[in-house]
C-alpha cells in the first residue's frame, strides 16, 4: 500500500514512516500541513493518507474534508486529543480512521487496512450508483423517443423500440444516441 504521511512534527512523521516501512508499506511522500496534504494527494495519488489533526495553515480535519471530495484516498487522522467534539468533527469530515497519539504501532496497521478496505467498498458503491443513474437517464431518453415513434408512426411500444434498436445496430450507434436524435428532430418540428 502506498502511504502519504502528513504531520507538522518531524520526529512523529519519522516514527510513523519507520513503523509503516517495517510493516512493508511504501511511503510515497511526506508533508507538514494540510495545504501540502492536498497538493501531494493530487500529485502522488496515494492509496491511503495518515495525517495529524492539529497543523499550521490548514488543519487535518479541513484537509481531510477536501481530500474526501477528490475521492483519491482515505484519510486516517492522528491526534493527541480525544475530545468528543474533535472526534465528531473528524467523523463529519469523512475520515476512515482516528488514532490517538502516542501512536500504538499495533493499532496502526489494522486501522490502515480497515480504512483502505472501507474506502474500496465505498468506491464500488459509488460506481454502482453512477451506473444506475446512467441507466435511469438512458431509460428516460428511450421512453421519450419510443413515445415519439409510437405517436408519429402509430405503432406499439415494442415495435418502436425494435426500430430504435435496429437503427442503432445498423448505424453502429449507441441506443441512447439514436434516441437523442429522434427527440431532437421532434423538437425541431415543434419549433417550426
Amino acid at each position: 500500500m502506498r502511504v502519504l504521511v502528513i504531520d507538522d512534527e518531524s520526529l512523529i512523521r519519522m516514527d510513523i514512516c519507520d513503523a509503516l516501512d517495517a510493516a512493508g508499506y511504501e511511503i510515497v511522500g511526506e508533508g507538514q500541513n494540510g495545504v501540502e496534504a492536498l497538493q501531494l494527494t493530487k500529485t502522488l495519488q496515494p492509496d491511503i493518507i495518515v495525517m495529524d489533526v492539529k497543523m499550521p495553515e490548514l488543519d487535518g480535519i479541513e484537509a481531510a474534508r477536501q481530500i474526501r471530495h477528490l475521492q483519491i484516498a482515505p484519510v486516517v487522522l492522528l491526534t493527541a486529543y480525544s475530545q468528543q467534539d474533535l472526534v465528531k468533527k473528524a467523523a463529519e469530515s469523512g475520515v476512515y480512521g482516528y488514532l490517538i497519539k502516542p501512536l500504538n504501532e499495533v493499532q496502526l496497521i489494522p486501522t490502515l487496512e480497515m480504512a483502505y478496505n472501507r474506502f474500496q467498498e465505498s468506491q464500488l458503491h459509488r460506481e454502482t450508483i453512477d451506473k444506475l443513474e446512467d441507466t435511469l437517464e438512458e431509460q428516460k431518453w428511450v421512453r421519450k423517443a419510443t413515445a415519439i415513434l409510437m405517436e408519429n408512426l402509430k405503432i406499439n411500444e415494442d415495435v418502436a423500440y425494435r426500430r430504435i434498436r435496429s437503427f442503432a445496430m445498423d448505424k453502429r450507434l449507441p441506443v441512447i444516441e439514436v434516441c437523442r436524435r429522434i427527440i431532437k428532430e421532434q423538437e425541431k418540428k415543434i419549433v417550426r
